[in-house]
């Protein structure tokens, strides 16, 4: 059975033209302001002929056949991936801490005492280096 203009609409009906509205402002056929002025109008509308006039002026968007952004897309050519970020953050801000807690213990003993921040920092760094070139790759698995 087709909808007919007169036909009530529902709140699914309202977001789902909602949805579109978003999708021809993001690529640019509508500008905000306009955006907001069918929004308004959107959610006073009833009727399946008062949604329609909101995008008559529009070419049609299947919103399940959308393009796949390219960051989306391909998620390991922006780098590691986000544990490996906080493993090099957490040897980083680690090996700060150490190495001003070596800076502040030569000072005050006016002394330049051995570096003893490498044996804490190297090791963990190599193991890191190395999961890095060599780990798993998530993209790979997929």
């Amino acid at each position: 059975m087709a909808n007919s203009p007169e036909m009530r609409a529902s709140d699914a009906d309202r977001d789902r033209v909602a949805a579109i509205l978003r999708e021809h402002t993001a690529q640019g056929r509508i500008t905000m302001d306009e955006f907001n002025e069918r929004l308004e109008q959107l959610y006073k509308s009833k009727t399946y002929g008062e949604l329609a006039k909101l995008t008559t002026d529009l070419p049609d968007v299947d919103l399940r056949n959308l393009p796949v952004k390219a960051s989306a897309a391909a998620p390991a050519q922006r780098g590691m991936h986000s544990g490996m970020k906080a493993a090099w953050s957490a040897w980083a801000v680690a090996s700060g801490i150490n190495w001003v807690i070596w800076l502040i213990v030569s000072l005050t003993s006016g002394d330049l005492i051995y570096p003893w921040p490498l044996w804490v920092m190297g090791p963990w760094g190599v193991i890191l280096l190395l999961s890095s070139i060599f780990g798993n790759d998530h993209s790979k698995r997929s």
